[in-house]
């Protein structure tokens, strides 16, 4: 069940911008969020995704096809 956490974690990151800025303005809070939605990364995972290099997760997720990602509309307004 963890793996698959630590999926859903990396996913939204990649395809959900607007909890992608929120993760770069404040990790904590954001794996917090995610949580309070019974999304549990145990401490060597929650260690690994705070250590996840930001210019790379925002060079995965430009790469991503516009079409499965989900755009923050009130950055883009």
């Amino acid at each position: 069940m963890s793996q698959r956490h630590v999926e859903r974690v990396i996913g939204r990151l990649a395809t959900d911008e607007s909890f992608r800025l929120r993760f770069l303005e404040d990790p904590d809070a954001a794996l917090g969020e995610l949580s309070a939605e019974g999304i549990e990364l145990n401490p060597c995972e929650r260690t690994a995704v705070l250590a996840i290099d930001r210019e790379t997760l925002c060079g995965f997720a430009d790469a991503i096809d516009p079409r499965i990602q989900k755009s923050d509309l009130r950055r883009h307004s």
